[in-house]
């Protein structure tokens, strides 16, 4: 008995040494000591970042022009370009930072900083969609204007990189430009001026709102990691001041998070009944000769339920059958929500002219993404190179070359700009110790694939 009693301690030890030893090995995996600079340099960084003046405000106006372009173009590459100039996360990560170490100067240098980045912006890409001559709604600008839950997440967990990054001694990572991308907040501010300018304000308080969700999460996201460093929080001298402060703070922090956060649960809520109905109706409205073409999701709105409104073609469906759908709405979870079925062949008037309007439109904009994409590709596509032909050419004509490689490609800049076609050929000598004529050779492959610009190798 004795020797089971100690083997169970010693296993006891054992597995109490094995826990110590993972706790530390986490520890040191996850750790965010490493690497990382003091408060007052990472205060200083987020300060500067704030100001709106000079260079960062002429950057700002050039990146809400580049995004503006963009959108007007339906260009995703122009928009991340834009995306990586503008300064915009400056005045954003200063609220939250300002936030979560009590600098009330800080909280107002960023946010008068955030309303005038906020009102230039606007005011260019109103200005520029007013004198612009496209003014139909591509799908980029259409994107900018419903937030979503997974918008929502992206900007906590961006907000949550950026911080993160702006902490390390090396600020020279990819991690800021990355979340200027994935957050995307110039964008909604030039499609906010797309509303303002075409007099369409459901654009303008979408655009807005999207943009704000994203800029309070940014903030909260960089509020929680400051308080998880444990930044030293800043003290007053005057102990009445510091308690006033204080209070004006959590103010204005409840104020500004708690309905964001009940905004983004809502969101969420939104998303999980619209994901259950989109399940519900491609399994039980699956039928060989009815299709739904129109499928409407409503959320629940104070006292009115949930609706599911569908648009039918196609075989009529009896009502016995559409009674069974109903019923079986319970087994998704659906039992609250209405269901209304419309079917061409019934009371309900479908306007076909403006359904066929619609898709007219669709098929517009994907027939004018096809082109656009099919211009791009023959930008860049470069003819194949007669190998076969040229190697037994270049045999008869240099009797030392044993093989030859032929590529041709384009040669970009930098910028990502192409600049020239470059024929890249590499030659096998049969003996090495002979030479081969090389300006012999180049000239003549110039005149022979008409390409000014050959690399020519000679394999040793």
């Amino acid at each position: 008995m004795e020797n089971k009693d100690t083997n169970t301690q010693g296993l006891g030890r054992s597995f109490g040494a094995w826990l110590d030893d993972l706790r530390a090995f986490l520890r040191g995996r996850f750790s965010l000591d490493d690497d990382k600079a003091q408060r007052d340099e990472v205060v200083a960084a987020i300060s500067k970042g704030v100001e709106f003046r000079g260079v960062n405000l002429w950057v700002l106006i050039f990146a809400t022009m580049i995004a503006s372009l963009g959108l007007n173009v339906n260009s995703a590459a122009v928009i991340i370009g834009a995306m990586l100039v503008s300064p915009i996360m400056g005045p954003i990560m200063g609220v939250g930072l300002s936030l979560g170490i009590n600098d009330f100067e800080l909280l107002k240098k960023s946010l008068r900083n955030l309303a005038l980045m906020f009102i230039v912006a606007i005011i260019t890409s109103t200005l520029y969609f007013l004198v612009s001559p496209l003014s139909s709604n591509s799908s980029e600008l259409l994107a900018r204007t419903v937030p979503t839950t997974y918008d929502v997440l992206i900007a906590l967990f961006g907000g949550l990189a950026g911080i993160v990054a702006q902490t390390r001694t090396d600020r020279t990572s990819t991690v800021i430009p990355g979340v200027a991308i994935a957050t995307a907040l110039i964008p909604p501010l030039c499609t906010a001026g797309f509303g303002l300018a075409t007099g369409q304000m459901r654009f303008f308080l979408g655009a807005f709102y999207l943009f704000f969700i994203n800029s309070v999460f940014i903030a909260l996201a960089t509020y929680a990691m400051v308080r998880f460093l444990k930044y030293e929080k800043k003290a007053f001298i005057d102990k009445t001041r510091e308690r006033n402060v204080k209070r004006l703070m959590m103010v204005i922090t409840l104020v500004t998070f708690i309905p964001s956060v009940v905004i983004g649960f809502h969101m969420v809520r939104v998303s999980l009944f619209e994901a259950v109905a989109d399940k519900y109706v491609t399994q039980v409205f699956a039928f060989p000769h009815t299709r739904v073409i129109e499928c409407n999701k409503h959320y629940a709105r104070g006292k009115n339920p949930s609706q599911i409104e569908l648009l039918l073609i196609g075989e009529p469906l009896g009502q016995e059958v559409i009674e069974n759908a109903r019923t079986q709405m319970r087994n998704f979870g659906l039992e609250k929500t209405e269901l209304i079925v419309r079917q061409a062949n019934t009371e309900d008037k479908i306007d076909v002219a403006s359904l066929q309007q619609s898709y007219t439109d669709l098929l517009s904009e994907k027939n004018r993404r096809i082109e656009e994409m099919s211009s791009q590709l023959k930008r860049y596509r470069v003819t194949n190179v007669e190998v076969n032909d040229i190697s037994r050419e270049v045999g008869t004509m240099m009797d030392n070359i044993a093989a030859i490689s032929l590529m041709k490609g384009i040669t970009f800049d930098v910028g990502g700009t192409p600049r020239d076609t470059t024929l890249v050929c590499v030659v096998t000598p049969q003996d090495s110790l002979r030479p081969i004529d090389r300006t012999t050779l180049e000239r003549w492959l110039r005149v022979r694939t008409k390409v000014d610009n050959v690399k020519l190798f000679v394999e040793r």
